[in-house]
């Protein structure tokens, strides 16, 4: 007899709001999203350099950059230009890290940005089969077996028309995370195929 062991992976996501040449924009990152530099958001006017880019000239190039700290299970936002230090809630943060909150005002020069939402998420299951009888005969005769799925599910992306990269179809109204372009005129790509 087979036992079924469910593993799900979970994943965090923190979305920003802020309003960028009369538009309100919104950006959702995850934890483990692709990035300029992996394991960090990073957020300033540079777009060779950072994964959010701010068109206003109070912003530095690289200004901060937000990433999420397993063992402490929360977001944090690191100060990269003591020289024109960031904002959280007020408090001036001209070197280290702070906390991210919902509710969060991040000020950038003259650009706010609010944390809307901070939401763990889970991924697809995947299930592995092993023998019911831990005995070292029973698990040497029959091996760990994943459970294939039925059916593999198409995801759809979004090719940026200015960088080319591919997002996530659901990004279509928040814009290129890489480079902040509008995905509206943006080519649907098929990225991959699983199942849930």
């Amino acid at each position: 007899m087979l036992l079924l062991w469910k593993l799900a992976i979970a994943m965090h996501e923190l979305t920003l709001k802020w309003i960028e040449a009369g538009e309100c924009r919104t950006q959702t990152l995850w934890d483990k999203q692709p990035s300029k530099n992996p394991g960090t958001v990073r957020i300033g006017r540079d777009p060779t350099r950072c994964d959010i880019v701010l068109l206003h000239p109070t912003v530095s190039g690289l200004h901060v950059e937000i990433f999420y700290d397993p063992q402490k299970s929360h977001f944090y936002l690191r100060n990269l230009r003591p020289s024109n230090p960031s904002k959280v809630d007020g408090q001036i943060l001209a070197q280290g890290e702070t906390m991210l909150t919902p509710g969060s005002i991040i000020c950038l020069g003259q650009v706010k940005l609010k944390v809307i939402g901070i939401d763990p998420r889970f991924s697809r299951t995947v299930a592995v089969s092993t023998p019911e009888d831990d005995t070292p005969e029973a698990s040497i005769s029959q091996p760990l077996r994943r459970r294939l799925p039925r059916k593999p599910l198409p995801t759809y992306g979004l090719k940026c028309p200015n960088c080319q990269k591919i997002s996530h179809y659901k990004l279509l109204d928040f814009g290129c995370p890489w480079c902040g372009t509008s995905l509206d005129s943006a080519n649907s790509v098929l990225m991959s195929t699983y199942a849930d």
